[in-house]
């Protein structure tokens, strides 16, 4: 497993590539979210929330939201896009959030980032008898042809759908065994999408500049080359959003 301060680190490199980040990463299909945070769970601590992506969406389906993230410059861009929402600088472990004070805590790309027993513990602390742990992730569906090598361009090693995964992310007690859902969709790219979908990648974004430049030049060939991509100005990248709800007894 990767060290904690490692996966922190990594975690705040998205602060450098903020405005890459909302550009590029995909939001979540209304259907995969009123399905994950039920409607009469109004207050909701989205963890990790980066520029506010699965925020925005529980916003406007009626939730009061306040969003948590380590990274001051993700924070920056999602009060920029969305005033409305409140934020908080924070982690998974330690939520600047008061003991049973709301009804849901979502983590949207997130949860893989925390160490499981800790995060756990602390959303169970801030989550009211019988609220709701709600977990989401938007892969990219590898079965079809090029998407799964933009994978290998990308030098990614996560963020693909695999057919038949059933493995339930780790969450410790006091929660028990999820309710799980899965979302397939599409979203309209263009080209200088992909790239910036690329860019955002944490690893990425930790290279040096010829690092960068060959993951992107690897990036450009594949949208040139590949017959599904060469020659179209836009392309329909398919995703499926898969999501789990654990409740706190």
């Amino acid at each position: 497993m990767e060290p904690r301060h490692d996966k922190l680190a990594h975690a705040r490199s998205f602060g450098e590539v903020a405005d890459v980040y909302e550009a590029a990463r995909p939001g979540y299909p209304p259907v995969a979210v009123s399905w994950l945070v039920h409607p009469d769970e109004v207050r909701v601590v989205d963890v990790g929330a980066g520029t506010g992506k699965l925020s925005r969406v529980l916003l406007a389906t009626g939730h009061e939201v306040v969003a948590v993230d380590p990274s001051a410059e993700m924070l920056d861009v999602l009060r920029t896009q969305t005033p409305d929402i409140g934020t908080l600088v924070g982690t998974g472990e330690q939520l600047p959030i008061p003991d049973g004070s709301v009804d849901a805590v979502s983590y949207a790309q997130a949860w893989h980032w925390v160490d499981p027993r800790a995060a756990s513990a602390e959303a169970a602390r801030v989550l009211k008898p019988g609220g709701t742990l709600a977990l989401i992730w938007n892969f990219r569906d590898e079965r079809v042809d090029w998407v799964r090598e933009l994978g290998v361009a990308m030098r990614a090693d996560t963020g693909q759908y695999t057919p038949g995964a059933d493995e339930f992310p780790h969450v410790d007690a006091p929660f028990g065994a999820p309710e799980r859902a899965q979302f397939e969709w599409r979203q309209t790219v263009d080209r200088d999408d992909i790239l910036r979908l690329a860019a955002s990648r944490s690893y990425v974004a930790v290279m040096d500049a010829d690092g960068r430049e060959q993951v992107l030049a690897a990036v450009r060939e594949l949208l040139d080359t590949h017959p599904q991509t060469a020659g179209e100005e836009t392309l329909s990248l398919p995703y499926v959003t898969v999501a789990f709800r654990y409740t706190k007894p």
